[in-house]
């Protein structure tokens, strides 16, 4: 089997837009919080975060995911008039000044500011809790917006003690599989999901050596495949045991060259987007993968 098979053929469609998914597409990371692991306190005020979302568009990114609430671990939940006040006048702010084009997806688990932020433009959902949340899934069927549901266990200060597997990569599918019947039944479409296994959350250094090189088996769930691992600390612990000193002891923005390598490993695997905050870097891989596999389908024929 060749390493650059097409990706499947899915889309999403929100506000009168149709993202092809058959096409690898990146996300760009907008934090808007203080304390996130990577960038914390850098785009809190909205004129920091629409230059960098003009940024990040200019570099490739189709679609913007901001957050207002950090999930690192151990991260203490945000009130939710803080986390409002935190996204939705830059969701308004970015539709304003950036156009109607470009994709925003809401990083949060709160009903309330996916409501708000909806009001203003925003055009997809992401939760890392999965619509758990008291009122969650019924405000997602309400909206009828697309929906990315990752796999977790518990909350970010209890998720590492709960990182226990037999088979990480069938357990996530079994639970990923339990939860999206939930959801559907409390009247999420289908055709409005997408899957996230949730790198970084509850799961060790060998949980993401399997997932990683095991991602196509979530093929056969049925759903698009969103993709994050951007300088998370499995990539600190993969330069750490690479044994070259001068990459063993990193800052988190220095995992990016190892985050973009994870990231052709997912779109050889099906992955449909790609969350990363180094657009450009991964637009470069990204760019290189696509003329690979439009070279590859040439032989075919």
């Amino acid at each position: 089997m060749s390493l650059f098979q097409p990706l499947p053929s899915f889309n999403i469609s929100s506000r009168g837009k149709c993202l092809d998914l058959s096409q690898p597409h990146i996300m760009g990371i907008l934090n808007v919080t203080p304390d996130s692991f990577s960038d914390g306190g850098q785009f809190n005020s909205v004129a920091h975060a629409v230059a960098h979302c003009k940024e990040m568009i200019a570099a490739g990114a189709t679609i913007i995911d901001i957050g207002g609430e950090s999930t690192r671990p151990n991260a203490e939940t945000v009130a939710t008039d803080d986390e409002l006040q935190r996204v939705v006048p830059i969701v308004k702010a970015i539709r304003q000044q950036c156009g109607n084009e470009i994709w925003l997806s809401i990083d949060t688990s709160n009903p309330d500011v996916m409501q708000a932020a909806f009001q203003e433009g925003a055009d997809i959902w992401n939760d890392v809790r999965a619509l758990s949340r008291e009122g969650a899934a019924l405000m997602a069927a309400k909206l009828d917006i697309p929906v990315m549901l990752m796999h977790m266990r518990g909350e970010p200060t209890t998720m590492n003690n709960l990182a226990h597997y037999t088979d990480v990569t069938k357990e996530v599918k079994a639970e990923l599989t339990s939860r999206l019947d939930e959801v559907i039944n409390l009247g999420v479409k289908s055709n409005n999901i997408i899957i996230d296994p949730g790198f970084g959350f509850a799961k060790d250094y060998a949980h993401h050596c399997a997932l990683l090189t095991e991602l196509n088996s979530l093929q056969s769930l049925g759903y698009p495949i969103m993709f994050g691992i951007s300088r998370k600390r499995f990539l600190a612990e993969v330069l750490t045991k690479s044994g070259v000193p001068a990459v063993a002891e990193t800052q988190a923005f220095e995992r990016d060259s190892a985050g973009t390598a994870a990231g052709l490993f997912a779109l050889q695997q099906g992955a449909s987007i790609i969350r990363t905050h180094n657009v450009a870097m991964m637009q470069q891989a990204v760019a290189l993968w696509q003329q690979l596999v439009a070279y590859d389908e040439t032989k075919t024929i």
